[in-house]
C-alpha cells in the first residue's frame, strides 16, 4: 500500500519516507513498550510491583513444622488415646516416642508421611520423649509430656504360682479385685499359651472370676504363660487395670485317683498306671459327697475343720485334722482320719461330706493310707468322686472346670 506523507507543519510536504526509514522507525520503539506487548498479565504484575517473584521464593523455601499430641508441656495427659505426630509443609522422615519407664510406643506412617501415630496408647503415670524429624531438615523436634494416672484400678490374683509345678488338671484361675463390666476388653488383655501347643480357652465364671483350660487335661510336662496386659486397659467405667506381666507354670506327673463310695475305695493312677488302692469312707446319707471331677486346690499336713464354717452347727470341731487337700471351695477334703475305727474304711461311708483315709493322730506315721495318699499328690492333682448319691459339684465349686463340656466352656468365653 501506499506510504502517507507526513506534514511539516508550513502546508508543504517534507517528502516521501522510504520503507527502509519506516522499518527504522518502527525498532526505535522503546523497549519497555516491546516486553509490555509479548507479556502475560501475570508478568505484568510482577514487574509493576515485585511481590509475586518474592512469595515464590519463600514457597520453595518454606521450613517444616511438627505438631506433638498430647503437647508439649502437658502434665496430665490422656492414656486413653494414641500419641499423634504431624508436619505441615514436609514429610516426616523418622519418629520415636519412649518413657521414662523403659518402655517405648511402636507406630505408623499414613501413606503420605505426614502423620505418624502410635500402635497403642500411652501407658499411665509415664513421661514420655517424642522426637521427630522431619525429611530434610538439619534439626529434630523433641517434645515431653506426662500422662495422668487412673483414679480407680483393679488387679487379677491368679493360681497357680509363679514357677510352681502343678497336676494336669490345674487350671489357670484369676480373681479380680473388681468387678469386670467390659469382660471382652479384659480377657483380650489376658493370654495363655501351651508348650506343647494346645488351645486355651477363657470361660467366666462370675464378674470378678475368669478361668483358663484346654480341651482336656494339660499333658505332662506342659509349659504354661500367662501373659496379663491388663495395664490401662478399662474394666468398668473409670476402673483401670494396673498388670503388665508375664508369668510360667509347670506341668508336672498325671495323678488321677477315683472314688468309688459304692465299693468305698480310692484307686490312684500314675501317668495310667495303678499306683495305690485305698480304703475310704464318704458322705453319709444324709450328708452326701459330691460327685464329679474335681481338683485339689489346698494341701494342709493339719487344720482345724469346724463344722459352722460350712453350715453345720456345731456338729464337730476337730483342730489337728490330718493331710487334708481341698476339693471344692464348699468345703469338701480328702482328708485323714484318726479318730473313726479302722473298720470304718472300705465298709461304711459315714463323713458330713468329705472323703477320709484311716490316718494317725499327729500326721507323722509313714504306714497310713492317709499320709501316703497326701505324700503322693500335689496341687493340680485330679480327684474324681463317682456313686456318691449326690449331684454333679458345680464347675464354679472350687478349680473344677472339667464338668463342663468343652462346648459349655467355650460358651462362656467373651471373645
Amino acid at each position: 500500500m501506499g506510504v502517507q506523507h507526513i506534514s511539516n507543519g508550513s502546508g508543504r510536504q517534507s517528502g516521501t519516507w522510504s520503507r527502509r526509514g519506516i522499518l527504522a522507525a518502527l525498532g526505535a520503539v522503546p523497549a519497555g513498550a516491546a516486553l509490555a506487548g509479548c507479556s502475560s498479565s501475570a508478568d505484568a504484575s510482577a514487574a509493576t510491583d515485585g511481590k509475586g517473584a518474592t512469595a515464590s521464593v519463600k514457597s520453595a523455601t518454606k521450613k517444616a513444622r511438627i505438631t506433638v499430641t498430647p503437647v508439649s508441656g502437658t502434665k496430665k495427659a490422656d492414656f486413653t488415646t494414641p500419641v499423634e505426630v504431624t508436619v505441615a509443609d514436609g514429610t516426616l522422615a523418622s519418629v520415636t516416642v519412649a518413657g521414662n519407664d523403659g518402655s517405648t510406643l511402636s507406630g505408623t506412617f499414613n501413606d503420605a508421611k505426614t502423620t505418624w501415630t502410635s500402635a497403642k496408647n500411652p501407658y499411665s503415670g509415664t513421661k514420655y520423649t517424642v522426637t521427630a524429624k522431619a525429611q530434610g531438615a538439619a534439626d529434630e523436634t523433641v517434645a515431653t509430656f506426662t500422662t495422668k494416672s487412673p483414679g480407680e484400678t483393679f488387679v487379677g490374683y491368679f493360681t497357680p504360682e509363679a514357677d510352681s509345678t502343678s497336676g494336669v488338671g490345674m487350671p489357670v484361675s484369676i480373681n479380680f479385685t473388681h468387678a469386670v463390666a467390659d469382660r471382652a476388653a479384659v480377657q483380650k488383655a489376658i493370654t495363655v499359651t501351651a508348650e506343647p501347643e494346645v488351645e486355651v480357652v477363657g470361660h467366666w465364671f462370675s464378674d470378678t472370676r475368669l478361668d483358663f483350660r484346654p480341651e482336656t487335661y494339660w499333658a505332662s510336662g506342659t509349659k504354661i504363660t500367662l501373659s496379663l496386659d491388663l495395664k490401662d486397659v478399662e474394666g468398668s467405667d473409670g476402673v483401670y487395670g494396673v498388670q503388665s506381666k508375664d508369668v510360667t507354670f509347670h506341668i508336672g506327673r498325671e495323678q488321677i485317683s477315683t472314688v468309688d463310695l459304692s465299693t468305698k475305695e480310692m484307686v490312684v493312677k500314675r501317668d495310667g498306671a495303678t499306683l495305690a488302692t485305698y480304703p475310704v469312707s464318704g458322705g453319709n446319707a444324709q450328708h452326701t459327697t459330691w460327685s464329679g471331677i474335681m481338683v485339689i486346690s489346698e494341701r494342709f499336713k493339719q487344720t482345724r475343720m469346724e463344722s459352722s464354717t460350712v453350715g453345720l452347727g456345731d456338729e464337730y470341731d476337730i483342730s489337728d485334722v490330718p493331710h487334708a487337700q481341698r476339693l471344692t471351695t464348699s468345703g469338701t477334703f480328702v482328708h485323714g482320719n484318726y479318730w473313726a475305727s479302722t473298720a470304718v474304711f472300705g465298709h461304711e461311708n459315714t463323713s458330713h461330706g468329705c472323703v477320709g483315709l484311716h490316718d494317725a493322730k499327729g500326721a507323722s506315721d509313714s504306714s497310713v493310707a492317709g499320709y501316703k495318699f497326701y505324700d503322693s499328690s500335689m496341687l493340680g492333682d485330679v480327684v474324681i468322686v463317682k456313686n456318691s448319691g449326690e449331684k454333679t459339684v458345680e464347675a464354679s465349686n472350687g478349680l473344677n472346670g472339667w464338668n463342663l463340656s468343652w462346648a459349655d466352656w467355650k460358651a462362656g468365653s467373651a471373645v
